[in-house]
């Protein structure tokens, strides 16, 4: 029998749900919490936005002139982002980000929280390397102590404290704002 990993049950999650999923996060107003991100690159830079949903803010991006590189590892949100954008969706899995200094930014809202602690690990050492120097990394993380499954998803919740031990593992990474 197959094992079946906890990003396996997340991404079965959001194949099921895509379409509600949709609905729900389209038509947010988001643009405060982008800003948090595009007041720090320069106009048309790259971004790879790393967990795309269903393409609400990749839209947004492009819609300001960014490049956007769109990726995330449920097929029917990729086919849902794509449509949205008009623009094709990579379907990947976090942990198979592989470009080296592609990106002046990686938009990961609401998305790599999602993984277990180990799988984080590799995807933000991922992250270092397809950033270009002086990157930036926009993620957000629910606030908490929390890791397991909940409502269906996986969940890895951090406090300030336990975000910066993170964060320490990488020496690459630094960051002037921490918002949870």
């Amino acid at each position: 029998m197959k094992r079946q990993y906890r990003s396996d049950k997340t991404i079965d999650f959001y194949n099921r749900n895509a379409e509600s999923f949709k609905e729900d996060t389209v038509n947010v107003e988001f643009d405060s919490v982008q800003n948090m991100l595009l007041n720090h690159i320069p106009d048309g830079a790259h971004i790879l936005d790393l967990g795309c949903g269903a393409g609400r803010d990749a839209k947004a991006f492009m819609e300001k002139g960014y490049r956007v590189t769109m990726m995330d590892g449920s097929e029917e949100l990729c086919k849902i982002a794509s449509e949205y954008t008009g623009q094709e969706a990579e379907l990947r899995r976090f942990e198979d980000l592989d470009e080296v200094e592609a990106f002046d930014a990686v938009w990961a809202c609401s998305s790599i929280l999602h993984l277990d602690y180990e799988k984080l690990e590799l995807v933000m050492k991922n992250i270092s390397k397809a950033l270009k120097t002086g990157g930036y990394l926009y993620a957000s993380f629910k606030y908490g102590d929390f890791e397991g499954e909940r409502n269906g998803r996986y969940f890895i919740d951090f406090t300030e404290e336990s975000f910066e031990s993170f964060l320490k593992l990488f020496k690459a990474v630094s960051y002037t704002h921490l918002t949870l």
